[in-house]
């Protein structure tokens, strides 16, 4: 090819490859969808715990926070698909994908959920406590639907940051969007066009993700003026 000879965009290619490419996209939404789940309720569990669990528990799910935390996504999955079985632990690649992600949303969603309950005024949970309910109750009628008011927005971008994570399930041969294009782009040298259409996607997963996450704050800001 000459120097600066023009690079055309070959759209009969993305447009004949478009089943398997949505088929990939389903994988992709649906450890996205399974693994964000887990991630919020495990990091629920956790915040949780270090409220309200005695100080050693407190002390090693903070360690657990801090190693998740403190330590790439990449190798956390490496670890546990690879090293796995070493510890009797042998996973296919969406189930190990899936933990995988669950662990490690875990610990951030456990910080923002912690910081969520804190920053729930002490008055209203002394309230609760002076009416008769028990800590079960404070929890799901008091700090839950106040911190959620709260969290939300953080929990939005953190889902966008899992979203975006599912991109490394490809090392472990999970057969979603960047596998399965970059498979295309490598196969036919069409690089260009696979990653400009890996790109798109990903963008427009973004901003239905932040559109969701908008309407969610709306509605909940007038639940809240509402009750107020």
């Amino acid at each position: 090819m000459e120097l600066g000879a023009r690079v055309r965009f070959d759209y009969a290619l993305v447009a004949s490859k478009l089943p398997e490419i949505f088929h990939a996209l389903g994988i992709t939404l649906y450890t996205w969808i399974l693994g964000l789940v887990g991630a919020c309720a495990l990091g629920f569990l956790v915040a949780v715990a270090r409220r309200y669990g005695p100080r050693p528990l407190d002390l090693a799910l903070g360690g657990y926070v801090e190693l998740f935390r403190g330590t790439p996504f990449l190798i956390q999955l490496f670890l546990l698909y690879f090293g796995g079985p070493y510890a009797g632990l042998s996973l296919d690649a969406i189930p190990a994908g899936l933990l995988g992600l669950s662990v490690y949303g875990a610990a951030y969603f456990s910080e923002i959920f912690r910081g969520g309950f804190e920053a729930v005024p002490r008055g209203h949970v002394e309230a609760g406590e002076c009416v008769g309910l028990s800590r079960a109750q404070i929890i799901g009628r008091i700090l839950l639907p106040e911190m959620t008011m709260l969290v939300l927005p953080a929990s939005v971008n953190m889902a966008i940051i899992l979203m975006k994570e599912t991109a490394v399930l490809s090392v472990v041969t999970v057969p979603e969007l960047t596998l399965t294009i970059s498979a295309i782009g490598t196969e036919f040298y069409a690089f260009v066009e696979c990653l400009f259409l890996l790109a798109l996607f990903y963008w427009g997963l973004t901003e239905i993700c932040s559109w969701l996450g908008r309407i969610g704050e709306a509605r909940l800001a007038r639940f809240r003026f509402a009750a107020a």
